[in-house]
């Protein structure tokens, strides 16, 4: 039986894309492992889907619950950790396996794993702001302070010089361990020269001239019923508006004024607790639930940009209001919301700023606009993905 390793480290959003892909590996015949944060949450959920959990660094839940935000040197250190765990666990985990399938940068120590073994190596990232590009700059990594002025072929020139002082000589300390050369551009080596791009290819499409293979987005399809109190509500009157900001800790008035803006406007609002447990005044509380069948319902989405609640809001064919936090591809979604007129985009909100948001997507054209992208999205990338990885190994 054909085996497959995935590999990831992160959040949900993270996650659950490499998930999807699992599971149409398995409907395929394809035996699964995949490397996760130890966190319960991902651990359970791979061994209910009968894909084998590896786990690998910290907790990321109680890294991301932290009170105070990690400080350079404390990133610095873990990132360093983060690799060498890396080292430690992927090549067992490797055993056996035909390819290795690796997501976000911080798998820094994957295609070696996989060059080692003598296996493919995909890298796949979920959105393409995160590839090098001159029609874009790299994306916020915490830490790493942006440049105030310069153009985007510079901006990527010090965005790899900075991987590379964090990397390279880690990295190749193990190569040579591992009996292979030394690599010169880290991040070149991570994304490989043809890397796969697992965004909605009308939502997120990648600029002209980079060199990826397209599969369109992975998402599972959820089948969970919404919990009975959230059905009743649903129920009890008009769309509401929903709040919430995943595995992120929003700025604490942030939830409240959106809370505010709306119910000025007549509206009702969910609020997701997440990981921030949000709890807000005037707002129905929910937590884990099947935002596939919620976000079809609703008035509007309200939310930090990541790239599952942007790509599954927009298929809903719901209007977004967008918060994005300064970090990784939030902002380029938040965006990419924006640039189809499908929503809004808020960089650095205030309760004026907010609530003249909401006057744009809770007008009837934006509404049509959104509901007429959601028509035209796929939801086959994982099983596009899955048979295409499948193709190359036989």
């Amino acid at each position: 039986m054909t085996r497959v390793l995935l590999s990831t480290y992160g959040t949900r959003g993270d996650v659950e894309p490499l998930v999807a892909l699992g599971v149409e590996l398995r409907a395929l015949g394809v035996a699964v492992r995949m490397c996760t944060p130890p966190d319960e949450e991902f651990t359970d959920r791979l061994a209910g889907l009968g894909i084998e959990p590896v786990p690998a660094g910290p907790p990321v839940r109680a890294l991301m619950s932290a009170a105070a935000p990690p400080t350079p040197a404390e990133l610095t250190r873990y990132r360093t950790e983060l690799l060498e765990t890396q080292f430690d666990v992927l090549p067992a985990a490797a055993s056996g396996c035909a390819a290795l399938v690796a997501a976000g940068l911080a798998q820094v120590a994957a295609r070696s794993v996989a060059e080692a073994a003598g296996i493919r190596y995909v890298y796949v990232t979920y959105a393409a702001v995160n590839l090098p590009s001159p029609h874009h700059p790299p994306p916020p990594r915490p830490g790493w302070p942006e440049p105030a002025d310069a153009d985007n072929a510079a901006r990527w020139a010090l965005d790899a010089e900075r991987v590379n002082e964090q990397f390279r000589e880690p990295l190749n300390t193990h190569r040579a361990a591992l009996g292979l050369s030394p690599v010169a551009d880290v991040r070149g080596h991570v994304c490989s020269d043809r890397p796969w791009l697992a965004a909605d290819p009308l939502l997120g499409p990648p600029p002209p001239g980079l060199p990826v293979v397209r599969t369109g987005a992975w998402t599972l399809p959820d089948e969970r019923p919404l919990p009975e109190d959230l059905a009743e509500f649903l129920a009890a009157g008009p769309p509401p508006v929903y709040v919430g900001f995943g595995s992120i800790i929003p700025a604490p008035d942030i939830a409240r004024w959106a809370v505010e803006a709306c119910r000025a406007r007549g509206y009702r609002v969910l609020v997701s607790r997440g990981w921030a447990d949000l709890a807000v005044d005037g707002g129905f509380a929910i937590g884990d639930v099947n935002h596939q069948s919620l976000f079809a319902k609703l008035a509007a989405v309200v939310h930090h940009g990541g790239a599952g609640t942007t790509q599954t809001a927009a298929r809903a064919g719901v209007p977004q209001v967008v918060v994005p936090i300064r970090l990784a591809d939030n902002p380029y979604w938040a965006g990419q919301v924006a640039a189809h007129g499908t929503g809004v985009a808020l960089d650095g909100p205030t309760p004026e700023s907010l609530s003249a948001a909401f006057d744009v997507a809770l007008a009837p054209e934006t509404r049509a606009r959104a509901k007429a992208l959601g028509e035209r999205m796929r939801a086959d990338g994982a099983k596009v993905a899955a048979r295409r990885l499948l193709d190359e190994l036989r």
